[in-house]
């Protein structure tokens, strides 16, 4: 493999774009192609950045030789399927949380990933951004005792368009996935997996998940209380209670770039600001993996990503959630156009 990380990109929404922007910041990477299945979108993302070549489909980009790995940027239900095209022609990939819709895609495509000795990780950009490696190292720390509480939200108001993808149930639509997943993930990161999980949710009338509240109960009593709505926009914070002190993650805590240190009857602000859009750290995780020849990160290893895949079926069954297969996902793709995958 040569030193420069040859990229491509598949589904060229919101968050394509702002991928492809931090693209341009790692000396290591090249944007090398991008596929959308509407030739028009892809020549248009193609004129804004510049990359060596453009498809109209995904499967084209899949086949070219020249690509080292692909960031799967399209609709939930869809990161299966197009994940496990990519692996079948030999392709690394960055899937874009959540990596599958239940614990048996994210098994099948960590054993084909395996079996092929390829890389392949979660696009989760908040464990790789500087805010959450100093919440790591002030946890190691124990500089606020021992966790006794966690408490995280995720909101934001929908537009009430239910043909849009957030609502759609066949493109994994819902709160949950799309941004539960977050305080989810902060509560795995820290506390490992609860013993019992609790979740109630109310349903939007294309039956996927409005908002969700969980309650998560770990050894010795220790608590996470999570939520995520698309019914309003909540302080989306983060405060990890500790026997002596408190940490707060401020304000997009999932991407944050301050944090909080209280204790002892005062407060230290540490501002830890990200680069580009932020997910230049989740790329250069991915670039160092591909050059020392790494088929995971030890950062978000498969067993995280099974792990955080296992709690959002859990939680998923205490809220009667199901989500159709992925055929019909693609169905569902065809007759509709290519939508924007979520920017959060």
């Amino acid at each position: 493999m040569s030193r420069k990380i040859k990229w491509g990109i598949i589904g060229l929404g919101k968050i394509a774009h702002k991928f492809a922007e931090d693209l341009m910041l790692s000396g290591d990477s090249v944007l090398y192609g991008v596929a959308s299945r509407e030739r028009d979108k892809a020549k248009n993302f193609s004129d804004k950045f510049n990359p060596i070549r453009y498809y109209d489909s995904y499967e084209a980009l899949a086949k070219d030789s020249e690509i080292d790995i692909v960031y799967i940027a399209t609709p939930h239900a869809l990161h299966f399927e197009n994940t496990m095209m990519c692996l079948k022609n030999n392709k690394a990939v960055l899937c874009e949380k959540p990596m599958g819709l239940s614990s048996q895609e994210v098994n099948r495509m960590i054993e084909e990933a395996k079996s092929r000795k390829l890389f392949l990780m979660e696009g989760l950009w908040t464990r790789f951004i500087p805010a959450t490696e100093k919440l790591i190292e002030l946890l190691n720390q124990k500089i606020i005792g021992d966790i006794l509480f966690i408490r995280a939200d995720f909101g934001f108001k929908g537009d009430l368009n239910f043909k849009s993808r957030i609502y759609d149930k066949k493109l994994g639509g819902g709160s949950l996935l799309d941004i539960g997943i977050y305080p989810i993930y902060l509560s795995l990161l820290i506390l490992g997996l609860p013993v019992d999980i609790k979740a109630i949710a109310s349903m939007t009338e294309t039956n996927v998940d409005a908002n969700c509240s969980m309650l998560f109960t770990y050894d010795k009593g220790v608590k996470a209380s999570l939520e995520s709505t698309i019914e309003a926009k909540t302080p989306t914070e983060a405060y990890i209670y500790g026997s002596e002190g408190i940490l707060k993650l401020h304000s997009p805590f999932h991407h944050s770039e301050q944090i909080t240190l209280s204790r002892n009857g005062e407060n230290e602000l540490l501002d830890l600001n990200y680069k580009g859009n932020g997910y230049i750290y989740e790329i250069e995780e991915a670039n160092t993996c591909l050059l020392n020849q790494e088929t995971e990160s030890s950062k978000l290893s498969f067993s995280t990503s099974l792990d955080l895949i296992s709690l959002l079926d859990r939680v998923k069954d205490e809220i009667g959630l199901k989500y159709e297969s992925k055929n019909t996902a693609t169905k569902a793709i065809s007759h509709r156009g290519e939508m924007d995958e979520n920017e959060n």
